[in-house]
Formats: C-alpha cells, sequence, structure tokens
C-alpha cells in the first residue's frame, strides 16, 4: 500500500471510529502522527487528501477540524444531497459556477489564486478516477471561496456535497475516460488562467464550456439544444451584454 493510501485509510478510520463528532477539532499534528503510526510528512499528506474531500478543514493557529468548513447560514447539505440527483446538480452548477468564477476574478488575492495553481498540479498528478475526482472538487470549491460570497458558497457547498454520493461517483467513473481528463484538465488550466488574468467574462466562459462538457459526458445530452448564454457579472455591472459563446457540445 502506498504512503498515500496508508495514512488516507488510517485517517479516514479515525474520523468514522474515533468518535469526533462534526466541527471537532482532531489532536495536534504531532500527537496525531505518534497516535496513528505515521510520520509527519505522511500525516500532512493525508490531512491534505481529507481536506480537499471536504472532510475536514484548517484553521492556521487554531487546528484541524472535523467535516467541512462552516459556512453561516449554511443549508443541510445530507439532506439536500438525497433529495436531488446528478442531472439537477449540473443544471444547478450550470447556473452558478460560471457566476462564480466570474466573480473570483475579479476578487480572488495572490494567495488564493497560487493555491488554485497548486491544486491544478495535483489535478495534473492524478492517476486514477477518484483522485482526480477529489483534486477537481478541491478546486472548484476554492474558485467558490475566492468570489467571497457567503450565499453563494451555502449554494455551492450544497451542490458540491453530492460528489460525495455513491450514483455521483459511479456516474462520474463509467463516463471518466483519458481522452477526456485531458480535456477536462485543459478547461481546468483555461479558467485558472482567466482568473489570474482579472478577465472575469473569460473565466465565466471557460467554467460554462467546461461544465456543458461534463454534463453532456454524464448524461448523454447532446449538442442540439441551445444553451441560453445569460449575461456575466462584468457585462451586467457595465451595462452591457457578454459576447454569445460558441457552443462546444463533447468537444470541448
Amino acid at each position: 500500500m502506498r504512503r498515500r493510501d496508508r495514512s488516507l485509510t488510517k485517517l479516514s478510520q479515525l474520523l468514522s471510529e474515533g468518535g469526533y463528532p462534526i466541527q471537532s477539532r482532531l489532536p495536534p499534528e504531532r500527537e496525531l502522527a505518534s497516535q496513528l503510526g505515521l510520520s509527519r510528512s505522511a500525516l500532512r499528506e493525508g490531512l491534505e487528501l481529507l481536506e480537499a474531500e471536504g472532510r475536514i478543514w484548517r484553521h492556521v493557529g487554531k487546528g484541524t477540524f472535523v467535516g467541512e468548513k462552516p459556512v453561516n447560514g449554511s443549508v443541510d447539505l445530507n439532506l439536500l444531497s438525497e433529495m436531488t440527483n446528478p442531472e439537477e446538480v449540473i443544471e444547478v452548477r450550470l447556473l452558478f459556477e460560471p457566476l462564480i468564477a466570474g466573480l473570483a476574478a475579479l476578487r480572488a488575492t495572490p494567495a488564493e489564486i497560487a493555491h488554485m495553481a497548486h491544486l491544478l498540479e495535483k489535478g495534473e498528478a492524478a492517476r486514477d478516477a477518484v483522485a482526480w475526482e477529489r483534486w477537481d472538487a478541491a478546486l472548484h470549491r476554492a474558485v467558490a471561496q475566492a468570489a467571497r460570497n457567503k450565499l453563494l458558497m451555502a449554494i455551492f457547498d450544497a451542490f458540491n456535497g453530492m460528489r460525495r454520493q455513491a450514483a455521483w461517483g459511479k456516474l462520474r467513473g463509467m463516463v471518466l475516460t483519458a481522452d477526456r481528463l485531458s480535456l477536462y484538465r485543459a478547461h481546468h488550466r483555461e479558467y485558472v488562467a482567466a482568473i489570474a488574468d482579472r478577465d472575469g467574462p473569460r473565466a465565466e466562459l471557460a467554467m460554462r464550456r467546461h461544465l456543458q462538457m461534463v454534463r453532456d459526458n454524464m448524461l448523454g445530452q447532446t449538442a442540439m439544444r441551445p444553451e441560453p448564454v445569460p449575461p456575466t457579472v462584468t457585462a451586467v455591472a457595465k451595462g452591457r451584454r457578454a459576447p454569445a459563446e460558441k457552443r462546444v457540445g463533447g468537444t470541448g
């Protein structure tokens, strides 16, 4: 078993069997490494993976906590995920995530952009669908956090929580081919570059194209159905509409 898998397995067992309720604080790293029989570097790698999955969150100077980082006014993610399905989730993502990317281009700090670049590297290095899904979710969440809108963040966490359901993972695994993965990575580079360039309309367009391809690949929808293109955040702010996008269908 690889070091990454070993540390992740031990940490996962700790969360499920160790009696740590949601939002409780885990022991300090030194104590945790000794308790689990892991090196500090292996422990940190495992914690990074769990954080990317939204199973823990860390606050500098305060420690590591169980569950997703709380958002004021957030909804019951478990309840929502039981009421919906992948098709509805992607539909909502298409409505909100392009707008979120546009806001991130206007508001992301240099540190947040650097973090997105780090997550891009992790996604590039992913060796399987499970690892890809983990870093894909982490990158999309980093973009949402950079938008700095608490209500949008709560909405994002609601539909992003669906990724942890078995139905989503099974569906994604069935359609995630090597060619599609290569295209998805290119899409990620495109919208992160647009955010780094502070180009809101381009970030929105890149995110919309990416999610349209995800939808078409996962749900088998064709490129024949027209996709409405709402005005971008930046276009509305300037009193004009964004240029209509070129439909990408299933080719990106």
